[in-house]
């Protein structure tokens, strides 16, 4: 069985995996690298979704890299282009040609004598095992299973006769033409697919059990537009990166510090975009039932969902699923919806490390043990960084940190002449409280997988802030040796 080495593994060519590879390249030049990618290209999600109308929920200002100015036109950006500028961004430094593709990581073990990670992978075109070597493990792999989306269990579906269809595995030649389309769901997923599937379709209906918040927003930046017009590119990108960091976060903190008038406000704006001539329940229909970001707040890009319903191309229907029936979905109500197509916009499977099998000297990790160290690392594991966007902000913002972060920590070690660094909780912490990895967040694949994730604490370095003007002070400037972080030298050098 072949054996190699490199300084550093990434796994993922994703967005986050791109990213945290531009930056070794530009901060610590002299480690050599290798990204493993599962899937036969780069782009991770945006490679991996095709379903019609395919966008980001974020701007594309905070979601694209802090070091890349984002040049197109819409900030609100469709999916191939998202996919371009990924590829772009890797082609222009290099990355491509340190990629592997179809490379599966089955399992990851750490020896602490040698401070190396072993990676048993699986080429998944060939078939064959091989293993590499590294000092620093850099997990870029997401934060869901790219093989299956999440699908809740339904009676009669074998029975149903039309098309059923998850927005993860998008058919090629799927062809929705003057059909009856149902879409179970009412995240980000559904509200990007009714508008677009409605403009084909016989009719589109969105069944949820309950409603969601969905914020009307221009699809273009006109600030960002104005600063590019007048300005050179780095730098209106780095002022229009602030304002809408700025904002993001003043929407986050008065959702959750006077939640009663933020919903107002969310709701009023939904209403304008309902329009008044309707007799459409919007009580029913629009109002959720949670907290404005107890959930992700959903986007419709100069207000496309909305006009979509108001125009009658498609409607929304609250209710639960009884059963399939041979010729659509029959409700709770007892009302049966027809259906030729059937959508399953109903989540993510969540996954943690990518499933990797992670041991530590030849003991199985288990993550729920662990407590989160700067929501990056993991107590009591040596040189492995993982990278978990914001819940409440662009994926993007937390990958860069993270990636600079990883760089600051192979600087330290090479200058200290160490190989090993661990988060461990010190005698200090043994009263530390376990809380959820991400509190306040009521989002279902979150939920569902809940006891795999790490613990955070109740005070720094254990807590997940969620919070990137935190995190950035905390990252960029804070000590490395903090006296959590323990930085030592393996015992016998490889």
């Amino acid at each position: 069985m072949s054996e190699e080495y490199f300084d550093v593994v990434i796994v993922g060519a994703g967005l986050a995996g791109i990213g945290a590879a531009w930056h070794l390249q530009d901060k610590c030049p002299d480690r050599s690298y290798l990204v493993l990618e599962g899937r036969e290209s780069m782009g991770g999600t945006w490679d991996l979704f095709r379903y019609p109308g395919i966008r980001s929920d974020s701007d594309m200002y905070t979601l694209g890299y802090r070091f890349r100015p984002w040049k197109e036109g819409k900030a609100i950006a469709d999916g191939p282009s998202i996919l371009k500028y990924i590829q772009e961004t890797a082609s222009e430094a290099g990355i491509d040609r340190n990629i592997r593709y179809q490379q599966a990581v089955v399992s990851a073990k750490w020896s602490s004598q040698d401070a190396l990670w072993t990676l048993a992978t699986l080429d998944k075109a060939t078939g064959d095992t091989r293993l590499i070597r590294c000092n620093f493990l850099s997990m870029c792999s997401g934060y869901y299973n790219y093989e299956q989306g999440y699908e809740p269990q339904f009676a009669g579906r074998e029975d149903f006769r039309g098309e059923i269809v998850h927005p993860q595995h998008w058919p090629a030649d799927m062809d929705y033409s003057d059909k009856q389309v149902v879409i179970i769901g009412s995240g980000a997923t559904a509200v990007t697919l009714l508008p677009a599937m409605a403009e084909k379709a016989a009719h589109v209906v969105m069944l949820q059990r309950s409603p969601t918040y969905i914020a009307a927003v221009p699809d273009v930046d006109w600030i960002a537009r104005l600063l590019q017009w007048l300005l050179p590119d780095k730098i209106a990108y780095s002022a229009t990166r602030w304002k809408n960091i700025q904002f993001q976060r003043w929407i986050y903190w008065r959702s959750k510090k006077a939640p009663q008038k933020m919903q107002k406000t969310l709701l009023k704006m939904a209403r304008k975009e309902i329009g008044k001539d309707t007799d459409i329940d919007f009580d029913k229909h629009f109002t959720p039932r949670y907290g404005p970001w107890d959930q992700r707040l959903c986007l419709a890009p100069n207000g496309d969902f909305f006009h979509t319903i108001r125009d009658g191309r498609a409607s929304v229907v609250t209710d639960t699923i009884t059963e399939f029936t041979p010729d659509g979905i029959r409700l709770d109500s007892g009302e049966e919806l027809s259906a030729d197509v059937v959508v399953m916009a109903t989540g993510l499977d969540l996954c943690v490390l990518g499933d990797v099998q992670i041991s530590i000297d030849e003991r199985p990790l288990d993550l729920s043990r662990s407590f989160s160290y700067k929501a990056m690392m993991f107590s009591d594991v040596p040189n492995l960084i993982s990278t978990f966007g914001y819940i409440n902000a662009s994926w993007t913002l937390k990958a860069d940190l993270t990636a600079e972060y990883s760089c600051r920590l192979l600087k330290h070690m090479a200058e200290t002449g160490t190989r090993q660094c661990t988060p461990r909780l010190q005698d200090c912490d043994k009263d530390v409280a376990g809380k959820d990895w991400i509190e306040g967040f009521s989002s279902g694949y979150i939920h569902r997988k809940s006891h795999l994730l790490p613990k955070q604490g109740n005070r720094p370095p254990w807590i997940n802030t969620q919070n990137y003007t935190v995190d950035k002070k905390s990252i960029q400037e804070d000590a490395l040796e903090d006296g959590f972080l323990q930085f030592t030298a393996p015992a016998v050098e490889p």
